[in-house]
């Protein structure tokens, strides 16, 4: 983990974090067993058809000293859509989100809550200097992912190095203000999310972060052509 404790710290009992896990069977346990140290709430949002709402439930009757909830959906949320229906339904100070293949370890999120003691956000980037990446992703991702945020950046003005990782926390007054506006579901909702929070005076931190490629990523080149078209739908409609 980098060496950064933040600016005082936050309790973990006011935090929640969101995991959107579409047919994260054959992985989900391994994450499970990562975030049981974690004191605050956990709520997975399970939208895909295997039975990961089933390996949820199993630990979560063995664990019944985490405070975790499992939500299902008949038919496919999307990334964004998934995150958005886990943010509403938390109902403590912080909320974060991570991705379920656990390239973010828990001791890298509850350092980014912990800087929410000074920030209403606080995104983790795999691009600044002082990032850590023990495993990174293979050339053609790394490439497409820089080709992304000169995009970003052209259409929205963002300033961030790395809007796509998967490790973010926000003030519940802050993502108050913005998820009623949101419309984003797809892979393009966290562009969307920063968007937003800037437009409405919200800071939001980029901070460095430890992240390990553990897989490559879900983003088809179908999803990746809807993410696109998303993000000019949303900048010029």
């Amino acid at each position: 983990m980098l060496n950064d404790t933040g600016n005082g710290g936050v309790s973990r009992g006011d935090c929640t974090l969101v995991i959107p896990a579409y047919n994260e069977e054959q992985r989900i346990q391994s994450l499970l067993l990562d975030l049981s140290g974690f004191s605050g709430d956990l709520i997975f949002v399970c939208d895909g058809t295997d039975a990961t709402p089933a390996v949820i439930g199993a630990f979560a009757q063995a664990h019944p000293s985490l405070a975790i909830r499992c939500l299902t959906y008949p038919t496919r949320l999307g990334k964004g859509g998934g995150v958005v229906a886990g943010m509403r339904a938390a109902t403590t100070r912080y909320v974060g989100y991570m991705d379920a293949d656990g390239s973010t370890s828990l001791a890298e999120m509850e350092r980014l809550f912990d800087r929410l003691a000074a920030a209403d956000g606080v995104i983790g980037s795999r691009w600044l200097p002082d990032s850590v990446l023990p495993v990174r992703q293979g050339f053609r991702r790394r490439v497409e992912s820089r080709l992304f945020n000169l995009l970003v950046r052209m259409l929205f003005g963002l300033g961030y190095c790395d809007t796509q990782c998967g490790a973010k926390a926000f003030r519940r007054e802050a993502l108050d203000k913005v998820l009623p506006a949101i419309r984003s579901t797809g892979f393009e909702f966290d562009v969307e999310l920063l968007w937003r929070l800037r437009q409405r005076g919200c800071r939001v931190e980029e901070v460095p972060i430890t992240w390990e490629n553990r897989d490559e990523s879900k983003v088809a080149t179908t999803d990746a052509k809807k993410m696109l078209l998303g993000m000019v739908r949303l900048r010029f409609g």
